[in-house]
């Protein structure tokens, strides 16, 4: 992945919108707006986090529209215990998440 952080961030809100995104990183709406105009950049576990939603994302565009990828970032999950992945990924559970998206990938 050879994007900055700040073209991660702007990608991840044009594809999510600043409410989920938020709720992903834990953020408020002016600071992902700062991180995705490359004013300020994140910290380095809020940029990790946004590079692993990042790589998800693209996992899932790679066999469905951008609508239904951000569909399964907000629906329960049985992989991750019926937590959305979004909220998993809120948790720390980068790994968890993207076990689920290869697993949903690997059904289509």
């Amino acid at each position: 992945m050879g994007l900055d952080v700040a073209a991660v961030a702007s990608a991840l809100q044009g594809a999510f919108g600043q409410v989920l995104l938020g709720v992903i990183v834990g953020k408020d709406a002016r600071t992902l707006a700062r991180w995705a105009s490359g004013t300020v950049r994140p910290p380095y576990a809020s940029a990790h986090l946004l590079r692993d939603t990042f790589q998800v994302l693209e996992m899932l565009v790679s066999v469905e529209s951008p609508e239904v990828a951000r569909a399964w970032f907000m629906g329960m999950n049985p992989q991750l215990d019926d937590a959305s992945p979004a909220e998993a990924l809120s948790a720390g559970r980068s790994k968890d998440v993207m076990a689920a998206a290869r697993a949903y990938v690997g059904a289509r």
